[in-house]
């Protein structure tokens, strides 16, 4: 049985930022595009992802053609480890998402890249959101490391502190490495679903690689206009659920 944490109470009203998933309105070139990110990008990440992340590609059959149906999606991730998906028209804000996360909620965005877009898209679109992210939330240990850090960004937003937690979030979630065997794997969404970055990530000579720790990650800035300087690596997929799941927000 999966784990979980008591909620904290939120009056984020993060429900308002839900809407309909729209599926219908997804057209053939949309489904089309989904395809083609899916299979250049499932082709890329082997050898290159952690083994967790392709397992959850299949048990979820992320894989079975065009846009997710987040209905579907969901009796399939809900009984996994009982979070569910819900559309939202973009962004929301920091204090709604962490509360979401929270609550084993994930936003996803209801559209999807143009075809001229394949490569970078500036806001993250439902192939980021759930290419990236959900196949992760398919893990018992990474499903509970999620629902903490949505816990750990209530509190440190109440407290003034919503850099640390961001920076926890950006380096560990979205941009984080993490050992496995012998290998350097991918971790984070944001790399998952990034063609190029993916692979600039493990093999890019000038990049720099540093051992993770919340310590140092919470204190390293970031870019979200540009690939990243810098990588954090945590040691192994488990350290790294430890390491949330032992967070706790720094009392100024």
């Amino acid at each position: 049985m999966f784990q979980t944490f008591d909620p904290l109470p939120t009056a984020s009203g993060w429900q308002a930022h839900v809407i309909d998933q729209g599926w219908a309105s997804f057209t053939p070139g949309d489904h089309a595009v989904w395809d083609t990110l899916y299979h250049r990008q499932a082709a890329l990440l082997r050898g290159r992802v952690v083994s967790a992340f392709l397992d959850g590609l299949d048990l979820l059959d992320l894989g079975a053609g065009g846009v997710p149906e987040l209905g579907q999606l969901n009796a399939r991730l809900e009984q996994l480890t009982g979070w569910r998906c819900v559309a939202v028209p973009g962004l929301v804000p920091d204090e709604a998402f962490f509360a979401m996360l929270a609550e084993r909620v994930f936003p996803v965005g209801d559209f999807i890249r143009r075809r001229d877009q394949l490569d970078y898209l500036e806001e993250p679109d439902c192939f980021h959101d759930i290419f990236g992210h959900v196949p992760m939330l398919a893990h018992a240990g990474m499903a509970d490391a999620m629902q903490k850090v949505g816990q750990l960004g209530m509190e440190a937003i109440a407290a003034g502190q919503g850099d640390w937690v961001a920076r926890l979030y950006w380096h560990t979630v979205e941009f984080g490495l993490l050992r496995e065997g012998e290998d350097v794997r991918i971790l984070g969404a944001g790399l998952a679903s990034s063609f190029g970055e993916a692979r600039v990530s493990l093999e890019g000579p000038a990049i720099e690689r540093r051992r993770f720790s919340v310590a140092e990650a919470t204190a390293a800035p970031y870019r979200h206009d540009a690939m990243q300087p810098h990588y954090f690596v945590a040691d192994s997929l488990e350290a790294v659920v430890a390491a949330i799941t032992e967070a706790r927000v720094p009392v100024r």
